[in-house]
């Protein structure tokens, strides 16, 4: 049996901020059933998950990082709630906050490059010095790209030169990209290898996972084709890297994602289809004041430019504004003037809007039982698991062709179970959504 530690800074339930929370959270439940022995190590955050779990720890250790002395633990959950081995890692005045990225003011912490290299280090330094624990180092997004890297060349893990590292993107947007200044934050290396950290003359976390480590994927087959001939100057590593990628598309916890067992309905599915949504649209739409009897559209995701949560606000002020028979349903958070966006939307046509500015996870699941379509306007989109939480609940995903929404869905017109538009706009997005109204009828 292969031992796999997979490293992420999201694990659902402990910490979550997007789909890679989910991924990492179900991955390793269901590698089990292929042979794969799977532990997850993520930081350790003042998140209300981890005040209520019982931890032990199981190595302490320290490292000089700059001019400071970075002390660290290493703690195992000490339960079998997850069904799998779960550590984190516990760093005064680096992870325990209340948040995974972002500050108060809705942007990313200002000392993420810290926060980032001592995640990694302490990681290399627990497994280097636990080296038969583990078979291989998945890692995940950028903020663990720097392991294959120093697991092969600094001189710190020498028990780790053979061990193979996996990177997994999740969302080639974010890059880990800082200056060669605050290169003295960064563990002892082989200098000689200087240039594989490197790329556009910055210390690159991503370009350097994808250089380095043993091979590579993607979360859905189209992302691949897209980010490998759409990323800029970035085009040229894809092209010479692509005999160690792979395009797999990511799936969703069909045990947790169970409309027949779910705890968090008013109405579990029974044996009729028509009832469960019929009895959580009514009690939705009761909740939040909304007409059950128009067709109800819903949001669920970040308030960001990628989701095209901009091009949502107009295409429903325009719709609305048509006196369409549709009412709408918003959950999420993000920049202060997409937030205000939809806080006015709701103001200018209260009782058809509903704008929830937060995220909650037991809300999400009354809104895709709740709902009779889901909206992804996104620009792209790596995989998205939103559109299979929705077809899992009944509820139709209206979705922009890109990516993983490509590989998951299906038009009605072609024989399947969503509704697909072309071009990320607002005229496109609100086309789509007066077809929906149609279909509905």
């Amino acid at each position: 049996m292969i031992r796999v530690l997979h490293i992420s800074t999201e694990c659902y339930p402990a910490a979550k901020a997007g789909g890679m929370g989910d991924v990492v959270g179900a991955l390793p439940l269901y590698s089990q059933s292929e042979g794969i022995e799977a532990s997850v190590v993520i930081p350790m955050y003042a998140l209300a998950w981890f005040k209520e779990q019982k931890f032990k720890a199981v190595y302490q250790g320290s490292f000089q990082m700059g001019m400071e002395n970075i002390q660290f633990e290493v703690l195992k959950l000490d339960s079998e709630a997850l069904a799998y081995a779960f550590f984190c890692i516990s760093f005064p005045g680096k992870f325990d906050r209340d948040s995974v990225y972002l500050a108060e003011d809705g942007e990313g912490f200002k000392d993420e490059v810290e926060r980032n290299t001592s995640f990694q280090r302490a990681v290399l330094h627990w497994v280097n010095n636990n080296a038969d624990q583990f078979d291989l180092l998945h890692c995940h997004d950028h903020q663990s790209g720097l392991i294959p890297f120093f697991a092969s060349h600094g001189y710190d893990f020498e028990y780790l030169r053979n061990t193979p590292t996996y990177y997994t993107i999740h969302n080639a947007a974010y890059r880990g990209m800082w200056d060669w200044r605050h290169k003295d934050i960064l563990p002892e290396f082989n200098e000689e290898h200087i240039g594989l950290l490197d790329w556009d003359h910055h210390i690159h976390s991503f370009a350097t996972a994808i250089k380095c480590c043993w091979g590579y994927s993607t979360v859905s087959p189209s992302y691949l084709k897209e980010i490998a001939h759409n990323s800029g100057n970035l085009n040229w590593l894809y092209d010479h890297t692509k005999d160690k990628a792979r395009g797999i598309l990511n799936g969703i916890d069909t045990a947790f994602w169970n409309p027949k067992k779910d705890s968090f309905l008013d109405q579990v599915l029974k044996r009729s289809w028509k009832v469960f949504k019929t009895k959580n649209k009514e009690a939705l739409c009761l909740r939040y004041g909304l007409d059950k009897q128009a067709p109800l559209f819903s949001f669920i995701g970040r308030l960001a430019y990628q989701k095209g949560a901009d091009i949502l606000t107009e295409a429903i002020s325009n719709v609305l504004a048509q006196n369409t028979n549709a009412t709408f349903i918003v959950l999420g958070s993000g920049s202060h003037e997409l937030e205000t966006a939809f806080r006015e939307l709701e103001y200018n046509f209260g009782g058809r809007v509903k704008a929830l500015i937060m995220y909650n996870e037991e809300v999400a699941h009354t809104i895709y039982a709740g709902s009779d379509y889901l909206l992804m306007p996104s620009r792209f989109e790596p995989c998205g698991l939103n559109q299979m939480f929705a077809m899992r609940y009944g509820t139709i995903p209206v979705v922009h062709s890109t990516g993983g929404l490509v590989d998951t869905v299906t038009d009605v017109a072609q024989g399947g179970c969503g509704i697909r538009f072309d071009e990320a706009d607002f005229v496109h997005l609100r086309d789509a959504i007066l077809r929906a109204v149609d279909f509905y009828k």
